[in-house]
């Protein structure tokens, strides 16, 4: 939503002029509250196409408004023959379904012209919005903002869209959690367990930008790192050093890991694109079959008590669900679910996740100890790499914590031996937990 009406007439006007033939389409967001003024400048300076969005589902982070857009060229030469009336009887069906989706909006109730300031893409604007959050960064989204902006400074002022959008924003919030300074990431880049992300885009998976890598930072944040080949980094276009992929032998194996399904060349292609997301969703499969046909509303917030709803499985076969009564809590955390399936009743049990039992208390680092290593966000260990009684180096990487679609390496301070190693697989922390205690001495 950067776009500018006096900006968007000299960017248009120029390209038409240097391009008569071109097709000229302008995509933005309505972040600040003018993008249907910037719409109808581009549409006046000889735009062919420009994007807008339904009335109810526009403004702020989505598009401008389509009857905004469309009742202000009524009567013009610009006019563009849609028909207001029809395009308030298709606003009313979306006035509707936006309230299904009510609970999961991100509270956003107006624009913000600072994102001329910290230069935030729309698309990525409410996502980031609800993962900090979901981080535990409730009540900091101004200084995540600002944060934002310092972190696209950090990385060299780059061009932010999808993923590079997902770096500044990871950087934002790695500095907001762990209160730090523009000017203390660049001093003490060597010892900063920064977010996966951040690390890969230093390394040149994104690709080199315009004018380079900023320094010291970028040598500072790969100190001990390295890429799979043994390189610092990549020289050039990441895919110019990827080996042939071979889909036969792909598929062979995820059929292997899978046998109970039917593996298609598009599960091949989604495992080999994003191949931790695809196995989740696998695992997902697995546990709950195909929930695909379960109705949006009841799949998202659930039945009410004596609610019946039919589910077509397959043609000419509907399973007809009513849920009767749901028990108290159990012992063990555990609620029970009585429903009726087809008329007879069945039980189903399942782990409340509301449930507060024993509390695992956590010993918490200490940061006046280079050796003791805490948790530098909140998150689940999704992988440990090294074990007690091993040594390492500073900046080797020690485990590997997930939450909210951002993966943080969590590197080694100082050279040492792992003392004791505190967290396993699968274990959910706080920020500053402590981690791994290396023996530097």
């Amino acid at each position: 939503g950067l776009l500018k009406p006096k900006a968007a007439t000299m960017l248009v006007s120029t390209i038409r002029r240097e391009f008569p033939d071109l097709p000229i389409h302008v995509h933005t967001h309505d972040t600040a509250g003018i993008g249907a003024a910037s719409m109808l400048a581009c549409a006046e300076a000889g735009a062919d196409a420009v994007d807008v969005a339904i009335d109810a589902m526009s403004g702020t982070t989505s598009q401008p408004s389509m009857g905004a857009v469309v009742g202000a060229l009524q009567n013009t030469p610009l006019d563009t023959g849609l028909d207001p009336m029809k395009i308030n009887q298709i606003n009313e069906y979306w006035e509707m379904c936006r309230e299904v989706y009510g609970p999961f909006e991100s509270g956003q109730k107006s624009g913000s012209a600072d994102v001329y300031y910290h230069e935030m893409p729309g698309g990525q604007y409410t996502n980031l919005l609800f993962q900090s959050t979901q981080l535990g960064l409730a009540g900091q989204w101004p200084a995540i903002k600002k944060a934002y902006a310092a972190a696209n400074r950090l990385l060299g002022d780059i061009v932010k869209v999808t993923p590079s959008s997902k770096v500044a924003g990871d950087l934002a919030q790695f500095m907001v959690q762990n209160n730090l300074t523009e000017k203390q990431v660049i001093d003490e880049a060597e010892t900063l367990s920064f977010p996966t992300s951040v690390v890969e885009y230093f390394q040149g998976y994104l690709g080199i930008p315009y004018g380079g890598f900023p320094q010291p930072l970028c040598d500072r944040v790969l100190k001990g790192k390295s890429l799979p080949n043994g390189n610092k980094q990549f020289t050039g276009r990441p895919g110019e050093e990827m080996e042939p992929y071979d889909f036969e032998a792909a598929k062979s194996e995820l059929q292997s890991k899978w046998p109970q399904l039917e593996i298609s060349d598009l599960d091949v292609i989604s495992h080999a694109l994003y191949p931790k997301v695809f196995d989740g969703y696998l695992k997902f499969r697995e546990k709950h079959g195909d929930i695909s046909m379960v109705p949006t509303r009841q799949f998202l917030v659930g039945l009410e008590i004596d609610e019946e709803i039919p589910i077509e499985i397959e043609y000419g076969k509907t399973l007809y669900i009513s849920l009767k009564g749901i028990s108290g809590i159990d012992e063990d955390g555990n609620r029970t679910l009585h429903f009726e399936l087809n008329g007879g009743p069945r039980d189903v049990t399942i782990p409340d996740n509301a449930f507060s039992g024993e509390k695992i208390v956590r010993e918490v680092a200490d940061p006046s100890m280079a050796n003791q290593v805490g948790a530098p966000m909140p998150g689940v260990v999704i992988e440990v790499k090294v074990k007690q009684g091993q040594e390492v180096v500073a900046g080797e990487a020690l485990l590997v914590l997930s939450a909210m679609k951002m993966e943080t390496v969590v590197s080694a301070p100082v050279d040492g031996i792992v003392k004791r190693m505190l967290v396993g697989v699968d274990d959910s922390l706080a920020a500053g937990d402590l981690l791994v205690e290396i023996d530097d001495s």
